[in-house]
């Protein structure tokens, strides 16, 4: 993966992680110290910049293999010089 894929990788991650937590929140979770089902608890329902470390690189494995996939397929990312 190249250096400025890279770069995009935090970004998506965070967007994969509010994405998560919004669905979740939606159904009614909320955040606890320890994940509960049957209280609908989670310990991740936080910031993306609040989350441990090890769910952060989860986060940003999901997203690697994604892009991976779409580059593999014979996609191509660029960087827009427009700006939106």
């Amino acid at each position: 993966m190249t250096e400025d894929l890279q770069g995009i990788v935090e970004l998506l991650a965070e967007n994969t992680h509010e994405n998560w937590a919004a669905g979740r929140i939606s159904q009614g979770w909320r955040y606890g110290p320890e994940r509960n089902d049957a209280d609908k608890e989670h310990p991740c329902l936080v910031p993306y910049e609040l989350l441990p470390e090890s769910e952060k690189e989860h986060d940003r494995r999901i997203v690697q293999e994604i892009l991976k996939t779409l580059l593999k397929l014979g996609f191509e990312i660029h960087k827009s010089k427009k700006k939106v």
